[in-house]
């Protein structure tokens, strides 16, 4: 229970201060605490890097399912522990979504507005108005990436006590990219939590989120054990 007590604080911790910076002071913003995109990707990725380094040490520090089912896919984690952390996961963003809510409709004439609370999107009406075919192809891509990351930096020839930066300063370029796309997910967890409280459009679109990450997260494995890590393992200097 531990792992997956950390995987609910870590997935948490992600959608809170992420989907909440992007919410209550990211670019729709109009006041002076208005942080930009730049922000919000900071606010993610900084997150990782902390839950990194807190959490890395109990579960490894998922915090999110693509991740998860990638790892299952590469052969490093256990089927009963790959659901557990999925729970968890998933629990972890839906309280993080309604702690969310709860604050933000403390605003003066708070609405519920499209996409709301954070919520990942696409097409008209959504920041850059991108087509499903962009909104898809960016989050294979970007998931993909950011697999191949955390398996390279995580690996044997790793620098372990930097891969916890490393991952998360990836997040926030890719953030830098997706955002104005699909406002950034490359974790079906994130998606889900806000999306279950926006409902409307972001409940729609939400299975592009979950399915297109977990395929950029399965291709990443593929590729890592049939190029990368076979290749190591037959490089690696003997000790004999």
């Amino acid at each position: 229970m531990k792992k997956y007590s950390a995987e609910f604080i870590g997935t948490f911790s992600l959608v809170f201060i992420g989907c909440g910076a992007a919410g209550i002071s990211g670019i729709s913003s109009s006041g002076p605490a208005g942080i930009g995109l730049l922000g919000i990707s900071f606010a993610f990725g900084l997150t990782v890097v902390v839950m990194a380094y807190a959490i890395g040490p109990i579960s490894g520090c998922h915090i999110n399912p693509a991740i998860t089912i990638s790892m299952l896919t590469a052969g490093k984690i256990k089927t009963v522990d790959a659901v557990g952390y999925i729970i968890a996961q998933f629990s972890g963003a839906c309280i993080a979504s309604a702690v969310l809510y709860l604050i933000q409709s403390g605003a003066p004439g708070f609405m519920m507005n499209e996409w709301a609370l954070g919520s990942n999107g696409w097409g008209p009406g959504y920041l850059g108005a991108y087509n499903t075919t962009s909104a898809f192809v960016t989050e294979v891509v970007l998931t993909f990436l950011f697999l191949l990351i955390i398996f390279t930096t995580t690996a044997v020839w790793g620098n372990s006590t930097m891969a916890g930066l490393a991952i998360g300063l990836s997040l926030v370029l890719i953030h830098l990219v997706a955002i104005p796309i699909t406002g950034t997910s490359v974790n079906p967890a994130r998606s889900l939590g806000p999306a279950l409280f926006a409902g409307g459009k972001a409940l729609d679109q939400l299975w592009l989120f979950i399915i297109a990450p977990v395929i950029g997260g399965i291709l990443a494995a593929l590729v890592w054990k049939g190029v990368f890590e076979n290749s190591v393992e037959t490089s690696r200097p003997s000790l004999n």
